[in-house]
């Protein structure tokens, strides 16, 4: 009768099976002040966003009647594509002349910050030269690059010229923090080791230090190539810089034509693919390596 003898201990109080012991305490989470602004954060945008869509001044068009012909212009871009202002083998052309920009800022951002890498790691430079470094290249790296593009457009005027040196000059403080963080990741006891056998600075840093850090130097500059082909995309529109992007542009703003956008937005996504897959081959025969 009642429960089984198991289920009791010596204390002659019943322990159920789905209990810890006697007296499983109840363990409750204690406050956390970063958790409950994140939640408090969360539930206001939701409610700020359902406002928002009721409130919206829609001008006389009906939420359905939009979807739906987004829907229709999205049908016609990219399941009837066709060029009409220009040939395929002009756009090939032009998908070249953004990859070339890509890799042209990709290959001055790459050298510079290599360079500056170097002094930015705590590891090879004093503390207050890194620091210095660091907090410029977090600075240049928090403006979009399509606004450094502008600034140096001013000088510059619009054009192919004041996207390299923009996107230069971001694609340097990108490649800084990336670089000098794989540099800092070399113990420093082989630095003490070298500097003890009469190493000087610049030996330590290119024949221990680069080539240590070799796979996620390539690695990061891939990865950042792969970025400056799509914004390379944008600043042909953008900034008159060319390429095909500026031919995306004038299918959008001047011909109006949704369907020769389907067609360019295929290409630059082929054209994405094969970077990707490039550099992600190349990035695995270095880890082999």
């Amino acid at each position: 009768m009642g429960l089984s003898k198991s289920l009791y201990t010596n204390s002659s109080k019943p322990v159920f099976p789905y209990q810890k012991g006697p007296s499983a305490p109840v363990i409750a989470k204690p406050f956390n002040k970063a958790a409950f602004v994140i939640k408090v954060t969360l539930i206001s945008l939701v409610l700020l966003t359902i406002y928002g869509f009721i409130t919206f001044d829609y001008k006389g068009v009906n939420v359905i009647d939009g979807i739906y012909a987004t829907l229709q212009n999205f049908k016609a871009m990219l399941f009837e594509p066709h060029f009409k202002h220009l040939t395929f083998a002009e756009a090939l052309y032009q998908v070249m002349v953004t990859v070339g920009l890509a890799f042209l800022t990709t290959i001055f951002g790459a050298t510079m910050a290599l360079f500056l890498g170097l002094f930015a790691a705590q590891n090879l430079s004093s503390r207050r030269a890194s620091n210095l470094i660091k907090s410029l290249a977090a600075f240049v790296r928090a403006v979009p690059t399509v606004l450094w593009v502008l600034i140096f457009a001013v000088a510059a005027g619009l054009g192919s010229v004041a996207a390299v040196v923009g996107m230069t000059f971001h694609s340097v403080s990108y490649l800084i923090k990336a670089y000098s963080e794989s540099f800092e990741e070399l113990d420093k006891g082989v630095i003490e080791a070298l500097k003890g056998s009469g190493a000087n600075w610049w030996q330590i840093a290119f024949q221990a230090v680069i080539p240590s850090s070799l796979g996620s130097i390539l690695s990061w500059t891939f990865f950042r190539f792969e970025i400056n082909f799509g914004v390379a995309v944008a600043m042909g529109a953008a900034a008159g810089a060319g390429g095909i992007g500026f031919d995306m542009f004038m299918a959008s703003s001047f011909y109006l034509d949704l369907r020769e956008i389907g067609s360019i937005t295929y290409i630059v996504l082929v054209f994405a693919i094969l970077l990707e897959v490039f550099a992600t081959r190349m990035r695995n025969k270095l880890k082999k390596s």
